[in-house]
C-alpha cells in the first residue's frame, strides 16, 4: 500500500511538469502568458486531486498485481 504522502508527491511532480508543458502551450495557443498561466493553474489544481484520488483508488484494487518471489 502506498502512502498519501507518496500519491501526492507523485501528483505534485507530475502537475508540476504538466503545468509548465501547459503554460508553453497555452502561450502559443493564445499569445497571452496571463491566459496561459491562468488555464495552466485551473490544470494544475483539478489535475493534482484527480490524480491523487485515481491513485488513491487502484492503490486499493488488487487486480494485475504479482506477490514478489518469496512473499507469503
Amino acid at each position: 500500500m502506498e502512502l498519501k504522502k507518496r500519491a501526492f508527491a507523485k501528483a505534485l511532480t507530475w502537475q508540476t511538469m504538466g503545468f509548465v508543458m501547459m503554460t508553453g502551450l497555452g502561450y502559443l495557443a493564445t499569445g497571452s502568458l496571463t491566459a496561459a498561466s491562468g488555464l495552466a493553474l485551473v490544470s494544475f489544481l483539478i489535475g493534482t486531486v484527480t490524480y491523487v484520488v485515481h491513485e488513491r483508488v487502484w492503490s486499493r484494487i488488487h487486480w494485475g498485481l504479482v506477490k514478489p518471489a518469496g512473499y507469503g
